[in-house]
């Protein structure tokens, strides 16, 4: 099956009994037993439910997975993969992520004992460099949020691999439509799922993805003792939206493609940073930063801005602009932010699918 195809089938036809088209939403949290020693297969919502499960098998056939799990949020789903490592272990870390794996990462497992290097992983050179004899796992985002930049995911998995440990990629920007890094060698997949598989600002999810039994194993206890399973309404949520992915992120694409080429040309934008078609990807996003001249031109531009809104997220069909600076990126360090480019000329916007005559002229007028 072809994955647009897939995007609406997913793992879930229809229902034998009844002809539902819509997968049911099994809103229990517990599940009658026949009798003693006999299951259904399902006894306690935190641990399995029949809604959550389907988007599990559905997002594991999206990626070409063996299996799936489904969090109550994509940093759940990032707490759940830190629990396959223990103090002294060594994890690097791309250097230009998303804030909140930072403050996980360095705030909370660090607390633990398990050690991070934050580094930039689309430079091989800096990567081999910060590889120690401990080093458990690399953890990387491409493209980065917010610099848009490429690891390569190949040669990650064959470093990572010679030193007996684990690859694991935050796919959220791309989704599994126009990228599955498991094809190039990684082990785990995560997604942020609130963003572009949900796509419609209406939920809060994480998807986790791998073929390995044993770290499924792992991250399924993780799952269940820690409670931070999906709830069956916004698992059934993220069904419905994968439904659309494909429609979606080509619209995406094509609002990114035009939206930063207006920018290119904009006198009032010094640089644009944009993640196009690759070798490991299939298609681009919605995804584009950029600097204008100084902090008030960046200022205004979020206060004069309409159709687009001024609001701290992505991957949705409305257009969403964010500062990175004070927002999705203000708990790393000044020195980090400044080193990988999160200045306070940075603006990310997120096109939605609205007609991208519409946010370029949005854009155009709130630069002005």
């Amino acid at each position: 099956m072809k994955k647009d195809s897939l995007c609406v089938h997913g793992a879930y036809y229809f229902d034998e009994k009844t002809g539902a088209v819509s997968a049911p939403i099994y809103q229990s949290a517990p599940f009658r037993h026949p009798k003693l020693g006999v299951s259904t297969g399902f006894d306690y919502s935190r641990s399995i439910n029949p809604t959550r499960t389907t988007l599990e098998m559905t997002i594991a056939k999206l990626e070409g997975a063996e299996y799936g799990l489904a969090f109550a949020s994509g940093m759940g789903a990032i707490s759940a993969i830190a629990k396959l490592f223990a103090p002294k272990d060594h994890v690097v870390v791309s250097s230009d992520l998303y804030g909140g794996t930072y403050r996980l990462f360095h705030e909370y497992y660090e607390k633990y004992g398990i050690e991070f290097s934050f580094v930039d992983t689309s430079d091989p050179e800096m990567l081999r460099s910060a590889i120690r004899r401990d080093t458990k796992a690399f953890f990387i985002e491409t493209p980065s949020n917010p610099m848009m930049k490429i690891s390569d995911i190949q040669e990650c998995a064959n470093l990572i691999h010679h030193l007996g440990g684990i690859l694991i990629v935050d796919n959220t920007f791309l989704t599994p439509y126009f990228q599955n890094p498991l094809e190039f060698g990684a082990d785990i997949v995560v997604h942020s799922a609130s963003k572009y598989l949900s796509g419609h600002n209406d939920t809060l999810a994480g998807l986790i993805a791998l073929c390995d039994e044993g770290l499924e194993a792992q991250l399924r206890e993780a799952q269940k003792s820690e409670g931070a399973s999906l709830s069956p309404f916004d698992a059934w949520l993220v069904m419905r939206g994968i439904k659309t992915l494909a429609l979606r992120m080509e619209k995406h694409h094509q609002n990114g493609v035009a939206v930063s080429e207006f920018l290119l040309g904009h006198k009032e934008v010094e640089k644009v940073f944009y993640a196009a078609r690759h070798k490991q990807s299939r298609g681009g996003n919605g995804m584009v930063s950029f600097y204008v001249k100084d902090r008030a031109k960046a200022e205004s531009v979020l206060e004069r801005v309409e159709m687009i809104l001024f609001a701290e997220s992505l991957g949705g069909v409305e257009s969403l602009i964010t500062y990175p600076l004070v927002q999705t990126h203000g708990a790393i360090p000044e020195e980090m932010r400044n080193a990988v480019g999160v200045n306070d000329r940075l603006l990310r916007l997120s096109c939605g699918i609205e007609n991208a005559e519409d946010i370029i002229r949005d854009l155009d007028r709130a630069l002005s």
